[in-house]
């Protein structure tokens, strides 16, 4: 089982997407155990549960105090190994291969900013490692938190109801997934490849590959290119 550890400002933006659909699944079969922790119950403002505070050298804004994030790692942690991951759009772009290494190990602890950010003594004593979901800013760290545990979860063995649905998905081999089709084979004259048809598994998957190629190449030319190089093109 993968343990999930979230420290958050804000402990009830969870409470939907982590109750539904495959995270739901995946909790119920014991795949994934997931905590919410509010930052604001380790603050050692018993008074006004305060958890930041104005940056040294001015500026707007305000920034997570290291107390209540060194005393709620220290609390989570206990005498368990875990990573601790802080989100950030100054970290490194998650990706595929991120979220597959992350599921071999059996707790993560991932800490949402908020504000400024957090004090860099947090970020350099406890933090293992830095993600960011994508070149711009959001008001805060939950919802990339969410981002990533779905992409984990879903690649642990099990959640997924075949594991073969995982192996077509994009990203895989540097591709994106090229395109799906369902009932009707005709819908207002707009056709399904005959190929789909044809009952020729490995014409399809050829043709599936081919495809996904194409597509690779003309929305992610970045992706393509290491593709090719992967391939030795």
């Amino acid at each position: 089982m993968l343990r999930f550890d979230i420290i958050t400002l804000f402990p009830k933006v969870f409470n939907g997407i982590f109750n539904e659909s495959m995270i739901k699944r995946a909790k119920e079969k014991k795949k994934v155990l997931i905590k919410i922790h509010d930052l604001r119950d380790y603050s050692s403002d018993k008074k006004r549960h305060s958890v930041d505070d104005r940056p040294f050298g001015g500026g707007p804004g305000m920034v997570l105090s290291p107390q209540p994030l060194f005393d709620a790692v220290k609390k989570i942690k206990g005498r368990k190994k875990a990573k601790v991951i802080y989100v950030t759009p100054s970290g490194v772009p998650f990706s595929q291969s991120h979220a597959k290494r992350l599921t071999k190990h059996k707790n993560l602890i991932i800490i949402c900013g908020h504000y400024e950010g957090i004090d860099e003594r947090v970020r350099e004593h406890i933090v293992d490692e830095e993600f960011s979901i994508g070149d711009y800013v959001l008001t805060g760290g939950e919802i990339p938190a969410m981002v990533m545990v779905d992409a984990i979860t879903r690649l642990i063995p099990g959640v997924l109801g075949k594991d073969e649905s995982l192996v077509n998905e994009s990203f895989e081999a540097d591709l994106l997934e090229g395109p799906q089709y369902t009932r009707p084979a005709d819908f207002h004259g707009l056709k399904v490849p005959p190929v789909l048809l044809s009952g020729h598994h490995q014409q399809i998957a050829q043709w599936r590959r081919a495809q996904a190629v194409q597509h690779t190449q003309k929305i992610r030319p970045d992706l393509a290119g290491k593709w090719r190089q992967h391939r030795g093109q």
